[in-house]
C-alpha cells in the first residue's frame, strides 16, 4: 500500500541534459535525426551546448518542441557547467532571461515536459509554468490541457502564484475551473455510477472520487 501522501514529482528527476523525453519515438515521430544528449561534464558536449544555445537565441532552431526541448537541455546543461545563469549566457552570448527561462522548463517534471513534446502545452506556456515551484507546477499545466488557458492566462496566474496567490484562486481568476475534468466511462460503468450514488444518496462526483483515490493509493 502505498503512502496516501505520495505525490509525483515536482521536479526533474533524470539527470540534466539527458535526452528522456526527446528520445522518446512517440516524440521523435518521423524524425530520423537521433536525440542530442548534453553532458555537463564533457568539454565537447558543453561546445555543443554553447552552439545550440546561441542557435536557438538567433532563431536557427526548428520552431517544434522536440527543438525546444533540445535548446532547453542545452541551456541546463550549460548553466550546469558555467555554474550560473550569467556565465552561461556570456559564454553564448545570448540574455540571461533566455538561458534562465529555458533551463528551468528543462527543469519540469517528466509528465508536463511530454505535454510540451507531444505539443499538449505550448513551449511559450511552459515558460511560465517553470516560474512556479510545487505542485502549483502540475496546475497551472493541465490547465492549459483542460481548461484551454491561453499563454498569455498562464503568464497572468503565474505571476499571480509568484506574489503569493493561492494556484486555485489565481486559475479562477483566469476563467479555470482546477480540479475539473470532462470523463467518457463505458456505458455498463456508467450506469454502476449513477445506480451506486443513487442507493447511496451520493453526488457521482464523490463515487468517482473514493474510486480514484482507492485506485491511485493502491
Amino acid at each position: 500500500m502505498t503512502d496516501n501522501t505520495d505525490r509525483p514529482p515536482t521536479d526533474r528527476e533524470s539527470p540534466v541534459g539527458e535526452p528522456v523525453v526527446r528520445g522518446d519515438d512517440a516524440v521523435a515521430g518521423d524524425d530520423d535525426e537521433p536525440a542530442v544528449a548534453f553532458d555537463p561534464d564533457d568539454p565537447e558536449s558543453v561546445t555543443t551546448a554553447v552552439e545550440t544555445v546561441a542557435a536557438f537565441a538567433a532563431g536557427d532552431l526548428p520552431d517544434t518542441p522536440r527543438y525546444v526541448l533540445r535548446a532547453a537541455a542545452a541551456c541546463a546543461a550549460l548553466v550546469r557547467a558555467e555554474d550560473g545563469y550569467t556565465a552561461a549566457a556570456e559564454r553564448a552570448d545570448c540574455p540571461v532571461s533566455l538561458v534562465r527561462k529555458w533551463a528551468r522548463v528543462h527543469d519540469l517534471p517528466r509528465p508536463i515536459r511530454e505535454r510540451v513534446a507531444h505539443g499538449d502545452i505550448p513551449p511559450s506556456a511552459a515558460k511560465h509554468v517553470a516560474r512556479v515551484q510545487a505542485d502549483a507546477r502540475y496546475l497551472l499545466a493541465w490547465a492549459v490541457v483542460d481548461d484551454d488557458l491561453t499563454v498569455r492566462e498562464i503568464r497572468a496566474a503565474a505571476s499571480d502564484v509568484a506574489d503569493g496567490a493561492d494556484p486555485d484562486a489565481a486559475l479562477r481568476e483566469q476563467g479555470a475551473d482546477p480540479g475539473r475534468l470532462a470523463v467518457s466511462l463505458p456505458v455498463d460503468l456508467y450506469r454502476r455510477v449513477r445506480a451506486h450514488a443513487t442507493a447511496t444518496d451520493s453526488d457521482p462526483d464523490d463515487v468517482v472520487t473514493a474510486a480514484l483515490r482507492d485506485y491511485l493509493d493502491d
